[in-house]
């Protein structure tokens, strides 16, 4: 048995049942007993936050084209949740209601009656640039969180990023204890067949890519920032890299664990949080301690 277990985040809620940022997801996920989630933000044409991964409309809705070519009240004309094909229980709300502003899931969380965990994710390249970090913190300063504690009531908040811009930004005005660099590794080939580019342009994207990865691993480096959140793959290809940084201080949230061998591999590593699409099925593996 381990003397303390992991948090278990849900990775865009209960995505592996419900479609991921929705918000049958979110409850699904804190009905689970989720110690916290996850989710990825980006702002609308008329500056709403929306809880969703994609720049593009195509993968997760009925829709098309950029989300932030759309204002908010175009996005809640779209259907959210039907691609996964899950039936939604009636109390999880209407297939209308199953998309979410940043606020709405901040009243989600609030309502939930224990304290909990909310890992935002902030998406880069965006057109609007930094003016989403500045929306994100002023949506929450509204609502009364203190930089200080990254608190909102029963809200434990933290920021997250692959963008290394992004990172320095927030640094400046959160404590590094709840900040998060985000890192994977760059693979050539997955980028060319993940995005559908041919061999040049691939390897051009790919060249980007893989030095925003050293940027971010320089910024772990040097201990900028109080949170490591390597992809469970990362951890597994750098154990010398993650063995310092967890000596170091760092504190880890690894993403996406779905796996029992990988849940056990974080175990074994000595990770502070996971970060799953599946809550409750890691919650009674690390609940058991099983290494």
């Amino acid at each position: 048995m381990t003397s303390e277990r992991p948090l278990v985040y849900a990775h865009r809620g209960a995505s592996a049942q419900f479609a991921e940022h929705t918000r049958a997801a979110y409850l699904q996920a804190l009905a689970d007993g989720a110690d916290g989630v996850e989710c990825d933000v980006h702002l609308t044409r008329d500056q709403h936050l929306v809880l969703l991964h994609d720049p593009n409309l195509d993968r997760t809705s009925n829709g098309t084209g950029a989300v932030a070519d759309r204002t908010l009240a175009e996005l809640r004309e779209l259907d959210f949740s039907s691609w996964k094909g899950a039936r939604i229980p009636a109390e999880f709300g209407a297939v209308s209601q199953q998309l979410l502003t940043l606020p709405e899931l901040l009243d989600l969380l609030a309502d939930v009656g224990r304290e909990v965990g909310l890992a935002i994710e902030l998406k880069h390249p965006s057109p609007y640039q930094l003016r989403l970090e500045d929306t994100v913190l002023a949506v929450l300063e509204a609502r009364g969180w203190e930089a200080s504690s990254s608190r909102l009531g029963n809200v434990r908040v933290s920021f997250m990023s692959f963008d290394a811009d992004a990172i320095r930004y927030l640094l400046a005005r959160v404590p590094a204890e709840h900040v998060c660099m985000l890192v994977d590794d760059v693979q050539v080939e997955d980028v060319r067949t993940d995005l559908a580019l041919g061999r040049f342009t691939g390897g051009a994207v790919a060249n980007v890519l893989k030095a925003a990865q050293a940027e971010a691993e320089a910024i772990l480096d040097g201990a900028r920032t109080g949170l490591a959140g390597p992809g469970i793959g990362y951890v597994r290809n750098h154990p010398n890299r993650v063995r310092d940084w967890l000596s170091a201080g760092r504190r880890f949230r690894v993403w996406t664990v779905d796996e029992p061998d990988d849940v056990n591999h974080c175990l074994s590593v000595g990770v502070q949080e996971i970060t799953t699409n599946r809550p409750a099925q890691v919650l009674r593996q690390v609940a058991a301690g099983v290494v």
